[in-house]
């Protein structure tokens, strides 16, 4: 399984968006800061995943969330 997920900054409440296919694994390494972009805005929870049987779908999914569609899509469902 592959997951699309969203992370929550606890340091400044922002979102950060991304795919992977180990969510505990990835969310060790955003918090241990060796993911760059997320590297001053320790510490990370996550917020929201979703569930994927492809590397591409979750690919998908992540950049929709990264769109207008997609934010307005996230708000309207009240996930972020």
């Amino acid at each position: 399984m592959y997951k699309a997920y969203i992370l929550k900054s606890v340091k400044d409440g922002g979102y950060y968006y991304g795919s992977c296919k180990d969510i505990q694994k990835r969310l060790l390494k955003h918090n241990k800061g060796d993911v760059r972009s997320t590297k001053g805005r320790r510490p990370l929870l996550l917020h929201y995943e979703e569930d994927y049987s492809s590397r591409s779908e979750a690919f998908r999914r992540e950049h929709f969330f990264k769109s207008i569609d997609g934010y307005n899509w996230l708000k309207k469902n009240q996930i972020i």
